[in-house]
């Protein structure tokens, strides 16, 4: 530990850095899975046939495969088709696919729960589809949606470290590297739970409030 504590000190810029990348891919991954979600979970509700049984093949790709496996085929098969990604880029489009993949499910759930009178009422006062669904449904929905998509933003955190992998020099790498020069595995590694510990707090901190907003908006109470 007494070697631990200046080399950490000397190391505190890079790590700055590598959570900088963390917290990057994770924003960023956790965006194209919003948009991923919607889009998925809204077809997979379609009574159109096609639409409904294309979204139900993409989510149950992207659910029944590994991210692991899915973030190695982006960074070293895909090039071999001719599209190359920046790692970045390949780490971000994993988790966006793999997490938007389980969060239309999400979607899918919320939507379908809202009562179906509410539907109908919508219907009898004239509404277009597109009208019933963002100023009725999901609005009902929202609400449902926020714990599930917390959870799944917690664990798209706690995936990151994947990132490291694919040479990523996020922060699971820059601790790696640290460990390696101090030879502490057990200090290097404590710290990295902490962070990701204290990350996981601030997210489910922020989403608890979200929902709060939410409910208090329908007029269902601030518990969450």
């Amino acid at each position: 530990m007494s070697d631990f504590l200046p080399a950490l000190q000397e190391a505190l810029p890079r790590l700055g850095t590598g959570l900088l990348v963390t917290l990057e891919a994770t924003v960023l991954g956790a965006l194209l899975a919003l948009v991923l979600s919607y889009a998925l979970g809204l077809m997979a509700g379609s009574r159109r046939l096609p639409v409904r049984g294309a979204a139900r093949v993409v989510v149950e790709f992207f659910r029944g495969t590994s991210l692991y496996v899915q973030l190695f085929w982006l960074f070293f098969a895909l090039p071999m088709l001719g599209f190359r990604l920046e790692p970045l880029a390949c780490a971000v489009a994993a988790l966006g696919l793999n997490y938007g993949a389980y969060g239309a499910e999400v979607v899918r759930g919320a939507v379908a729960a809202v009562p179906r009178a509410q539907r109908e009422a919508a219907v009898a006062l004239g509404m277009e589809p597109w009208l019933r669904l963002r100023r009725v449904v999901l609005p009902q929905a929202h609400p449902l949606m926020v714990a599930p998509f917390k959870n799944l933003l917690v664990q798209l955190l706690k995936a990151t470290p994947l990132l490291s992998l694919v040479t990523v020099p996020d922060l699971t790498f820059e601790i790696d590297q640290l460990r390696s020069a101090t030879g502490d595995t057990a200090a290097a590694y404590l710290l990295l739970l902490v962070v990701y510990g204290a990350l996981a707090g601030l997210i489910s901190v922020s989403m608890n409030a979200l929902e709060r907003a939410a409910r208090a908006r329908l007029g269902a109470g601030g518990g969450g």
